[in-house]
């Protein structure tokens, strides 16, 4: 299978104006012939255009899935290729709640590279995990606008302890504690149960189902992927090992199906997709081995400039931060 620099020779060489689709269609269709299975590639492309709005999971993403799911034998189950930042829980949670009703939990889970945040919620949702060396889960603690709400609840009670022992340092605390509103300590504590209880849930349904000690197992590892004092920021990148250590069923990607070429195929995929992003408006793709995919791509503006203006085309182009949707069938 291509290596990344070969995947993009294939690509610069493919004399055909949708060559980015095209080549990586061919290789999901290639790891459909492999594994019989479903498959579903969703990918964000935030690592190339950091900042970009709804890279992230959200509720939109769930018009992709039914537009990919339509048509597929669902009796050959899914896989579901992930490379995602994480996102929006309750889009993940009702994302989840939808895919098991297609599929039941005949799901696999397969990170090429990154599946973080509720991207890891997803994959523990699946029966297993199929990851490499180079692939890695996130902690599950939830954050608000970006912070980390156990690092909020950990500000108050540090503040409540210094109060009590020094009451002097009271004024500082007042500054620091007042920028949040009322009831924001509540809904820090509120959104980290519902983290808990989500996964804590998912795989005492799907990937323990079947194993007498399901809660005890499923506990340990919630405790684990929602443990701030452990895994220190949220941002932290969780290896094959970590994962195995608290009791995840991974499959390490190389040496599954390994007559196959299953793991080549696999990062032939990954590839692809990273050449799309780096090479098109693409932020965020949802797409099966039948070529139907919803593609988000940002939305580019000219902006015609008075006359004489120095140091500036007259066309300059501005890139702004609306996002487009593109169904496309194959």
């Amino acid at each position: 299978m291509p290596s990344w620099d070969e995947v993009l020779t294939e690509i610069r060489q493919c004399n055909r104006p949708d060559a980015l689709d095209f080549v990586r269609r061919k290789y999901l269709k290639k790891l459909f012939e492999i594994t019989g299975r479903n498959i579903i590639a969703y990918y964000s492309g935030w690592l190339q255009k950091p900042g970009i709005k709804n890279a992230g999971i959200n509720d939109d993403d769930k018009n992709g899935f039914m537009a990919t799911i339509h048509g597929l034998d669902r009796s050959k189950g899914l896989d579901l290729i992930l490379h995602t930042p994480g996102g929006n829980i309750a889009a993940a949670d009702s994302l989840v709640n939808y895919l098991r009703k297609m599929f039941g939990t005949d799901i696999r889970a397969i990170v090429p590279q990154l599946a973080m945040s509720a991207g890891t919620m997803i994959a523990c949702s699946c029966k297993e995990i199929i990851m490499g060396k180079q692939s890695s889960l996130g902690p599950i603690d939830p954050q608000f606008n970006g912070i980390p709400v156990h690092g909020v609840i950990e500000e108050f009670e540090r503040a409540i302890k210094e109060v009590k022992e020094h009451p002097e340092s009271i004024p500082i605390w007042q500054i620091i504690v007042g920028k949040y509103h009322p009831t924001f300590i509540g809904e820090c504590q509120n959104s980290i149960e519902w983290s808990k209880e989500i996964v804590q849930n998912w795989l005492e349904t799907g990937m323990f189902k079947d194993d007498a000690e399901r809660v005890k197992k499923a506990q340990i590892i919630v405790d684990g992927l929602n443990n701030h004092k452990d895994t220190k920021t949220h941002e932290r990148h969780i290896p094959i090992e970590e994962c195995e250590k608290l009791g995840l069923k991974v499959i390490p990607l190389e040496v599954y199906m390994k007559e196959k070429n299953f793991q080549d195929c696999v990062l032939t995929i990954h590839h692809s997709y990273m050449h799309t992003f780096s090479s098109s408006g693409a932020f965020k793709i949802i797409e099966n081995h039948k070529g139907i995919a919803m593609i988000q791509q940002q939305m580019q503006q000219i902006i015609q400039l008075p006359q004489g203006i120095q140091g500036l085309p007259l066309n300059f182009p501005s890139i702004n931060n609306d996002n487009g949707n593109t169904v496309i069938p194959g």
